[in-house]
């Protein structure tokens, strides 16, 4: 699907979100990577062959 060079990384490589946008939609939180990937702006994503990456936005950590 990428036509870079040199290419992005596939969507199976640990880092896929590094990838070139290649559809922004920020008023719905999403974008489309030259990957296939889709990156939702919680940090989630949708992989082309259908598995889910759960968000992974580091915690927020309060003073108690």
């Amino acid at each position: 699907m990428c036509q870079h060079k040199p290419p992005c990384p596939s969507a199976e490589s640990a880092d896929r979100e590094a990838a070139q946008p290649l559809a922004r939609h920020p008023e719905q939180g999403w974008s489309l990577l030259c990957n296939g990937v889709l990156l939702f702006e919680d940090t989630g994503e949708l992989l082309p062959d259908g598995r889910i990456i759960a968000p992974h936005r580091p915690r927020m950590v309060t003073a108690a």
